[in-house]
């Protein structure tokens, strides 16, 4: 139940999307997980935001969310409060609001960003706070993508998408058309999809992006960095209406276009600014959900 004392603090916390520019799926490990390398990159919108309230007295969270499926236990800004908590005893009374923009099975991210939020918020605040190492370790227990939230700027990831370098990826100049289509993808049905698609055929050894990335540093694009995604054979196969889709940005004039992690969102990189805003008002008139960022 919401409290009724009145909070010592209220602060609303904004929690960005990611795209993957790339994503290349290179092998499987024993436990399930797979070894992947992507190129993270963050968008300020679409965003989450989490309305917290902060009480002086009694423990514990209370979560709500503006979808009422999402409120419970499960959540995962609910798991990074039991985990912040188990790690460092720090448990203060809060009320939280999830206001959820980011769609979910979008492959953007949103959950994860939510999660590290609300560990960023409580570090903040603890009073023996954790040290950067500390905190991303308990955000990949969480999920993989939670590290890269934890931190500011574009990164490349290995492993299971938690080790983090920085990447210097500049966009300056380019639009970025991102689409949310009305169909969902299961990160998890998208492995699954994966590996039986791959099976008897073995997974690249040679990491593509790494040797391009380490002689490409200039705008992207411009440098022929390649934009590409492993899941798009399998979600393409099973959702043909996403590569038409995929199809529909090269028309309307993207550069380059690509799922972003198991989707369903994707993106187009437009250099031509105006026919962006043209791409934009197609797709809008056509009722799909979408944003455009200006860099």
């Amino acid at each position: 139940m919401p409290h009724a004392a009145e909070p010592v603090e209220e602060t609303v916390l904004a929690a960005p999307c990611k795209i993957n520019l790339h994503l290349r799926i290179l092998g499987r490990r024993e436990n399930g997980y797979h070894d992947l390398e992507t190129l993270f990159f963050p968008l300020p919108e679409p965003a989450d935001e989490l309305f917290v309230r902060r009480f002086a007295k009694g423990s514990g969270l209370v979560l709500r969310c503006c979808e009422p499926a999402l409120s419970g236990p499960d959540n995962l800004v609910a798991r990074a409060y039991r985990a912040f908590k188990d790690k460092t005893g720090f448990a203060p009374s809060l009320d939280v609001c999830l206001d959820k923009r980011i769609p979910a099975g979008s492959g953007l991210g949103g959950a994860s960003s939510d999660a590290a939020r609300m560990l960023a918020y409580l570090n903040e605040r603890a009073p023996v706070p954790l040290g950067p190492d500390e905190l991303r370790a308990i955000g990949a227990r969480l999920g993989a993508d939670v590290p890269f939230f934890l931190q500011d700027g574009p990164a490349l990831a290995r492993g299971i998408g938690d080790e983090l370098s920085p990447a210097d990826v500049r966009l300056s100049g380019y639009a970025l058309v991102l689409v949310c289509p009305e169909e969902r993808v299961s990160t998890a049905w998208a492995y699954t999809a994966y590996d039986e698609a791959t099976r008897g055929v073995g997974f690249e050894p040679e990491s593509l992006l790494t040797s391009v990335f380490r002689r490409n540093i200039g705008p992207f694009c411009v440098t022929g960095l390649p934009l590409s995604n492993s899941f798009e054979r399998v979600v393409f196969a099973a959702l043909p209406e996403l590569r038409r889709l995929k199809e529909t940005l090269f028309f309307l004039g993207a550069g380059a276009v690509a799922l972003s992690g198991s989707g369903s969102a994707m993106f187009g990189l437009f250099r031509d600014r105006e026919r962006a805003r043209q791409a934009l008002a197609a797709l809008v008139r056509h009722g799909v959900e979408t944003w455009l960022v200006l860099f």
